[in-house]
């Protein structure tokens, strides 16, 4: 008996220790590759995969020392078609030039591109192969709860349980700010009598800053009410949770869950590896050939964004447009990354650029943040100036802040010294 007892004793220790293997590889590990994929890895995590890992091996080619200059410090003959337009929103016009010429559908959230994936409109694309790596796509995209995007607003979705659990939090929230508050002013009068204005200074701050959080929380709730409030409204709100938690059972050969914030921030970011499939083919085509000049993956910086991302994004990257329908919602956009290139390998990309650009495929500019933007045409056929001249106003529409294109000066300068001069296009379409 006493021998069974310890036969069992060990069986229950030996299960306890797989249960903490398991638990320890899938607490740690999911996390890490979440940052692989978004192209964010800390150096000692970088060291322990890339004998294994197929992205982390992708990475360090990417970001080889070169021997010689990279990125913005190389010198390099810019050509033509990558260069502004000397009519600053032209670039632009030509992109919404495309998106009105076959009405194409662009995405505000999540839930948009969600269902624009559900139908095929989009291809998800994987994070790594051997012809290129998504090299930071997704890198700003949060844990917080799917949101639709709508008037410049994001409405929280949730069921019926989970926007009463909602409900309540804020009402706990606001609870606590004003009791916050309450006490803060309660030492502010303490202060006045004893003139600590130091003390003073500080706790006033303190009840600005919690009133501000009360306002926050009116706003969000007020929010809540309009939304929710309505019955056709509300129940469109549910709908679409509905159809996203359905898409999260089954995603990308994985299940998400909705209620995990880590969950819903992986789920997003397998989202943003979407493109059409024109614009794929395209990307296809440019890492096919530069694998087979320099041996490297192509680094792809960005994919498709919803309006709501790009929103975001705008905040930490200026090139992030805000118009009616920024070119990356569409799905026919996508950027690469030349910070870890060298010379040759920038000429060589942007000669195939400028090859595709000159043959009616594309739209492309080198941009400043180190990468080159590049929007497909569906049909491999240049929007007419006609239709580019029309959409001239869509394209003059955002705020200033968030041009593509910005002024030039009456000339240009290559980092190699040289002036560039072009022919002018017809009035009001020249460019450079």
């Amino acid at each position: 008996m006493k021998q069974r007892n310890t036969q069992v004793f060990s069986l229950i220790l030996i299960s306890a220790a797989i249960g903490v293997g398991v638990w320890t590889l899938l607490r740690f590990t999911a996390p890490k590759l979440r940052r692989e994929s978004s192209g964010f890895l800390v150096d000692g995590e970088r060291n322990n995969s890339i004998a294994t890992d197929p992205w982390s091996q992708a990475v360090e080619k990417v970001k080889a020392d070169r021997g010689e200059p990279m990125g913005g410090a190389a010198t390099v003959e810019i050509p033509t078609e990558l260069r502004h337009y000397s009519d600053t929103h032209w670039f632009l016009a030509t992109q919404v030039a495309e998106v009105r010429k076959f009405n194409v559908q662009s995405c505000q959230d999540f839930v948009d591109l969600a269902a624009m994936i559900k139908r095929d409109e989009l291809v998800s694309i994987p994070a790594v192969t051997d012809k290129y790596i998504l090299f930071g796509v997704g890198g700003n995209v949060d844990d917080g709860v799917f949101t639709r995007f709508e008037n410049d607003h994001n409405i929280g979705l949730y069921n019926e349980a989970q926007l009463r659990d909602e409900y309540a939090r804020l009402d706990a929230a606001r609870s606590n700010r004003q009791g916050e508050i309450a006490d803060n002013k309660k030492q502010l009068s303490a202060a006045l009598k004893t003139h600590d204005r130091a003390k003073q200074r500080e706790l006033q701050k303190q009840i600005a800053s919690r009133q501000q959080d009360v306002k926050s929380i009116d706003e969000n709730k007020s929010l809540l009410d309009q939304s929710y409030g309505p019955e056709a409204s509300r129940q469109r709100l549910f709908a679409d949770y509905a159809s996203l938690q359905a898409l999260a059972q089954n995603f990308g050969g994985r299940t998400y869950n909705l209620n995990d914030p880590s969950d819903r921030q992986a789920m997003k970011l397998e989202l943003l590896r979407s493109l059409r499939p024109e614009a794929f083919k395209v990307l296809q085509e440019i890492a096919a050939d530069y694998l087979a000049k320099f041996d490297r993956p192509l680094p792809v910086s960005s994919l498709v964004r919803p309006e709501q991302y790009q929103h975001a994004l705008n905040k930490v990257n200026r090139n992030a447009v805000l118009i009616d329908t920024p070119p990356h919602s569409t799905g026919l956009a996508f950027d690469i990354d030349y910070r870890y290139m060298s010379g040759a390998e920038q000429s060589f990309v942007m000669a195939e650029l400028a090859r595709l650009k000159d043959d009616g495929r594309i739209e492309v500019l080198r941009e400043r943040n180190a990468n080159y933007h590049v929007f497909v045409f569906i049909d491999g056929r240049r929007p007419s100036d006609e239709l580019i001249t029309a959409s001239l106003p869509e394209a003059s529409a955002p705020k200033k802040e968030a041009n593509h294109a910005t002024k030039k000066p009456a000339k240009a300068k290559s980092k190699s010294g040289r002036t560039n001069r072009t022919k002018a296009k017809p009035k009001n379409k020249k460019r450079r």
